[in-house]
């Protein structure tokens, strides 16, 4: 009986011990980077992953050391955006994850990546999806960086919860479309931030105005300034607004960003001005400025 009762015992402690090991990696992984960016937002398609990937993108052109860690569990679309179809690579040691990458400094982590049919839906439960998250802090060989951008789901479901605990120095960016369905969903997402005493960086006005393809003219297809307002009224910083442009559609299916695009267009101008303000606002400058 004393045997079995030790044996119960010590595996009922060795999940505590594994936890408080992975804790110790996730501490010592995030100590080596300088800023934790969460991509946020309550409502789905208001364009997280776009803004996301651009921000990265920019501020990598920049300079910078960038990383994204891609955390939409079931519906991911970061590899997508960059043009990535490599699968994950183990470090030499075969215990450490390599994050794909994409040019000299930009890297990025993502489900996509370890799916081998792409089609394939991915049916995980909430202790599963933390496990996922947790591992890709702890097992990902990420080194120095100067941010880590992380993309989320819809929601303010297991995943945000799960990041917020994890990184609880994580700024939130979080991300409106102008019109009032999605102003609603996002005073939802501002609730939970502010509830979980998470830092909110400042708020994206994404699909801001239309910018016509002919002309040049813009179109408040889904009127504009809803994003401002909201920032106002909540005391959050509008860090940008980004314009519905066709070349963003374009580079999107080309997989690259439409910040890398040789030539300049609306969302380019855009997407470049809110990196900057989201350096400035982390207190940095660009280093190849």
């Amino acid at each position: 009986m004393s045997s079995c009762s030790s044996c119960s015992s010590q595996a009922s402690g060795a999940p505590d011990a594994a936890m408080a090991l992975q804790d110790s990696l996730i501490s010592a992984t995030l100590s080596k980077i300088k800023h934790k960016l969460f991509v946020m937002s309550g409502k789905g398609g208001v364009g997280k992953s776009s803004v996301t990937v651009n921000t990265a993108a920019a501020l990598a052109a920049q300079g910078f050391k960038v990383g994204i860690l891609d955390v939409d569990i079931h519906g991911p679309s970061v590899p997508n955006l960059l043009g990535l179809t490599a699968g994950i690579d183990m470090d030499e040691s075969g215990t450490l994850m390599l994050p794909a990458q994409y040019n000299e400094n930009l890297y990025v982590i993502s489900m996509d990546s370890l799916l081998r049919d792409k089609n394939q839906a991915v049916l995980w439960r909430g202790p599963k999806k933390t496990a996922a998250i947790r591992q890709f802090i702890s097992d990902v060989k990420w080194g120095e960086l100067d941010f880590l951008v992380l993309d989320s789901p819809p929601g303010t479901g297991d995943e945000h919860m799960t990041v917020l605990k994890s990184i609880p120095d994580a700024h939130s960016v979080v991300v409106t479309t102008p019109q009032e369905i999605s102003l609603a969903d996002v005073r939802k997402a501002i609730n939970f931030l502010q509830y979980a005493k998470a830092p909110i960086l400042g708020m994206v006005e994404n699909m801001s105005g239309l910018i016509c393809p002919h002309c040049g003219g813009e179109i408040d297809l889904f009127k504009k300034g809803g994003g401002k307002a909201l920032a106002e009224q909540y005391g959050i910083a509008l860090l940008g607004e980004i314009p519905l442009d066709p070349a963003t559609v374009v580079a999107a299916d080309l997989g690259k960003p439409v910040v890398l695009l040789d030539h300049d267009c609306p969302a380019k101008k855009a997407f470049l001005a809110l990196a900057a303000n989201i350096a400035r606002a982390c207190g940095e400058t660009p280093k190849n400025a």
